[in-house]
């Protein structure tokens, strides 16, 4: 198979790369190795999370539309009550982690609206349930790539002139020998002043298998005692002050403990039952849904005990089941003995919701991935460009050769190793164009999280509206760089190649700079 571009890996970058790309005229292959493209937004069932400018300004305008098509979505297909159908700023499950929690499959019905036209022309060739297995690599350049069918085991050898990782642990990466950084860098690697005194390429930050719950109230749906239940009913660790399972979370800015309680009470805090609530019962008609739903993507199912990256099948497959384990310890814990506002003990009402999820059990295809492989780029974003106290009064950060913008907390899970957690408030940020561009490979381009930033600004661009940048930009340049025939290198030393990428780019709908806003 020829195409002109590749793009491996269907999370929200993938997408929105092969849009750009499309639009622009190329013939791309994605490939994407579970049944649903989206990432994050679906097949890991992680409603997004934003920054507090997110409904005015400080993202793309296929994000704006992707946002303002969700709640029309709802508000066309779905009985809303009066006040939710008048709410310009409708979240379906008032959720209060994101201002637009929603339910992977609507996300899924928008990602597919957008690339529909191109799919149906033939632009875009989509291979679900694909998996990459070899690179050939030649004179520091990609001539193809082999990709696997998961279910008939087939191999299909794709060449292109560019290719783009946008998996979700950047697996082309080690594949095409490119240069990569995984885990914490040391202080000496990056200057960095939170940076860990020695590196530590396992210590990465801790996966979730999500998982979806309605609350059908005066039913009994408790599943059979997990496997690993009295391991991780009496996991207490080493850096915590409570116990795994309960009502704790550890507070991002100290790390001591904290409790919330499981549903809304008359204490004001924030409730872990609407953290990541995607539907809200009380916006829609009278009995439409039996009870909400909610995501559970929370501190208590965070799992943190190895790495799935740059090890062995074996243990690969070790963790994915102990972070699943530990995500159904959790739901039998919340059923059985979790501690209720009447003074009892469980909440059997707890049902799994299976079509939620896409899948047969009601957890997400594909675990939530926070950490990724990242590239070696001519240039790498570090620590002091974006934490807010380092960087005092200079505010922003402003870059000449910005391919795009995102904000976020510098917000690290625990680790697989350190077991540190971080949390900083940050400046909103610019993209550079060098954390793009490989430090040697000719023609990958990294799409996703995988670009060239450290562990702890990872924390910042690893959210949804940042990745869907990146995406944009990535499967832009790549077409700029076949149509001006000017290798990835050579734009970013040329100025005024950087100005004509910027200006396809803005074209696009993509910002480039920020207006005056402080720190959060």
């Amino acid at each position: 198979m020829k195409k002109d571009i590749a793009i491996i890996g269907g999370g929200i970058g993938g997408c929105m790369a092969a849009l750009s790309a499309a639009k622009l005229g190329k013939k791309v292959v994605l490939t994407e190795e579970t049944k649903w493209i989206g990432g994050q937004l679906t097949s890991q069932a992680v409603p997004p999370d934003e920054h507090p400018w997110i409904e005015e300004f400080g993202c793309t305008e296929t994000y704006r539309k992707f946002r303002n098509e969700i709640r029309d979505y709802y508000k066309k297909n779905y009985p809303l009550n009066e006040n939710a159908q008048k709410n310009n700023r409708l979240n379906p499950g008032n959720g209060w982690v994101s201002r637009i929690a929603h339910e992977p499959k609507v996300a899924l019905k928008i990602i597919y609206d957008f690339l529909q036209p191109y799919l149906s022309n033939g632009q875009i060739q989509l291979l679900l349930e694909h998996k990459i297995k070899r690179v050939d690599v030649r004179n520091d350049e990609i001539k193809q790539v082999v990709v696997q069918n998961l279910l008939t085991d087939d191999e299909i050898e794709i060449e292109a002139e560019f290719f783009l990782d946008a998996t979700e642990l950047g697996d082309v990466l080690p594949l095409a020998g490119a240069e990569y950084s995984i885990g914490a860098e040391s202080r000496s690697e990056t200057g960095e002043s939170h940076a860990l005194d020695e590196s530590n390429p396992q210590d990465i930050q801790s996966i979730t298998h999500v998982f979806a719950l309605e609350f059908a109230k005066g039913e009994n749906h408790t599943i059979e005692k997990p496997e690993q239940y009295e391991f991780w009913r009496n996991y207490r660790a080493p850096f915590l002050n409570h116990d795994q399972l309960s009502v704790f979370i550890p507070d991002a800015h100290t790390g001591e403990s904290r409790k919330l309680p499981l549903f809304k009470d008359d204490s004001n805090k924030l409730p872990l039952w609407d953290y990541r609530r995607i539907i809200d019962a009380s916006q829609f008609a009278t009995n439409f849904f039996n009870g909400d739903i909610s995501l559970i993507n929370w501190p208590q199912n965070d799992y943190w005990l190895g790495s799935i990256i740059d090890v062995s099948e074996e243990e690969k497959a070790t963790h994915l089941e102990g972070a699943k384990q530990l995500s159904l310890s959790l739901l039998y814990w919340l059923q059985t003995e979790a501690p209720r506002d009447d003074g009892g003990q469980g909440y059997p009402e707890l049902k799994l919701r299976p079509d939620i999820t896409g899948t047969d059990d009601g957890f997400a295809m594909h675990p939530y991935i926070r950490e990724s492989r990242r590239i070696k780029a001519l240039q790498t974003v570090v620590e002091e460009h974006i934490n807010a106290e380092i960087r005092g009064d200079s505010g922003i950060k402003k870059l000449e050769d910005s391919v795009g913008i995102g904000a976020y907390r510098i917000d690290l899970h625990p680790t697989t190793e350190s077991n540190r957690l971080f949390y900083a408030k940050s400046y909103p940020f610019e993209i550079p164009l060098g954390s793009l561009i490989p430090v040697r490979i000719k023609n990958l381009i990294p799409a996703c999280k995988n670009i060239g930033s450290t562990q702890i600004t990872n924390g910042c661009f690893r959210v949804h509206p940042v990745e869907w940048n990146i995406g944009e930009a990535a499967g832009t340049l790549a077409v700029f760089s076949i149509h001006s025939d000017t290798g990835l290198h050579d734009i970013y030393n040329n100025s005024k190649q950087i100005k004509r990428l910027q200006n396809l780019l803005e074209d696009g709908g993509v910002s480039l700079h920020w207006p005056e806003v402080h720190a959060f």
